[in-house]
């Protein structure tokens, strides 16, 4: 009888230890989930900035384009892009992309306004200083410029 005993307390005592075992994670388990998620990060973090520089530039180009329209708008008024009875430069309505927070683009003419001719730029500042595609421009005849050929 105190064989049989025995044996019930030996299984007793075994499926206690095997409870406390699963109650947690093992180290190698730990190791195993923060591997995987360093991997999925550094693949996923230079996308995800990629992603971001193309959305600001491409709120750099809107911004190209509204300040275009409105030298357009300003030729129409005048039959010249310059301003004013004496002829002047124009000055432009904003001069920073985005408009509100942080800059990542400041808008400029490239040369002097002619009555006929201008030439916009996006030069990259801060966080975009170091995108793919430098600076921008656009023209009055509507010519796109970049480091790289597919940036517009």
């Amino acid at each position: 009888m105190n064989t049989h005993l025995y044996s019930v307390r030996s299984s007793r005592s075994s499926r206690s230890s095997r409870s406390s075992r699963s109650a947690g994670f093992t180290l190698i388990e730990l190791m195993i989930v923060v591997a995987i998620i360093g991997i999925i990060a550094a693949v996923a973090y230079p996308s995800y900035t990629e992603n971001v520089r193309q959305a600001r530039r491409a709120a750099a180009q809107a911004d190209l384009m509204e300040l275009a329209q409105w030298m357009e708008r300003q030729y129409a008024a005048d039959f010249s892009y310059l301003e004013g009875s004496p002829l002047a430069q124009p000055v432009l309505p904003f001069t920073r992309s985005p408009r509100n927070g942080t800059t990542f683009y400041n808008l400029s003419f490239t040369a002097a306004v002619t009555q006929n001719t201008f030439a916009l730029r996006a030069v990259p500042t801060g966080a975009q200083s170091n995108d793919r595609c430098g600076t921008m421009g656009l023209t009055q005849t509507g010519a796109k410029s970049a480091a790289l050929a597919d940036c517009w």
